[in-house]
């Protein structure tokens, strides 16, 4: 079994007061969701990689 990892953004907007999560494929995805995201002082965000079991098919 091969193990990936998918990155967690959680992240708040005080704009409208919600905190929110959303997944991606690669860190570098994630980090440019942030960079986008995150436009008041106020607004936080936490990255979490996450592992995942990736089952293999024989074919």
């Amino acid at each position: 079994m091969e193990m990936n990892h998918e990155f967690h953004v959680t992240y708040f907007e005080a704009d409208c007061g919600r905190i929110r999560t959303e997944i991606f494929d690669t860190s570098a995805e994630a980090e440019r969701f942030i960079s986008r995201r995150l436009a008041c002082e106020d607004d936080w965000a936490i990255v979490d990689a996450v592992a995942v079991r990736q089952e293999q098919v024989a074919a």
